[in-house]
């Protein structure tokens, strides 16, 4: 059994790869706080595009995907995003779910992915 843990921290790591799986925390936007849902998901999934990269995996590998909303009436904004950037005929399990509130005001998104690394 072997155990990668990537971009780790004091609470949490980035991805952890166990037996060719890529478990990836929930991305925020970072880069985009409190920008748009549209601007908030394009900045989350180019950070996930990198964090499996560094998996030495891709976006077509993706096999399940969690999303958490603080405004469900953005979803179609969302998904918009989400169509031109998952890979047809590859597209993971996904749910997508309704949070209150997120660990910032400043986030309405939040994605968690995982993956097959080949």
């Amino acid at each position: 059994m072997s155990i990668e843990r990537m971009q780790c921290g004091p609470r949490m790591s980035q991805a952890v790869i166990h037996n060719q799986t890529i478990y990836l925390a929930g991305q925020v936007a970072s880069g985009a706080p409190r920008g748009t849902i549209t601007e908030q998901t394009k900045d989350i999934l180019s950070r996930i595009d990198a964090l499996l990269a560094e998996a030495k995996s891709d976006k077509s590998k993706i096999l399940s995907a969690t999303i958490w909303m603080t405004d469900m009436s953005k979803f179609s904004e969302m998904n918009e995003v989400w169509d031109a950037w998952v890979v047809p005929g590859a597209t993971p399990t996904r749910a997508t779910v309704a949070s209150p509130q997120l660990a910032s005001p400043d986030y309405a998104i939040e994605i968690a992915i995982i993956a097959a690394r080949p």
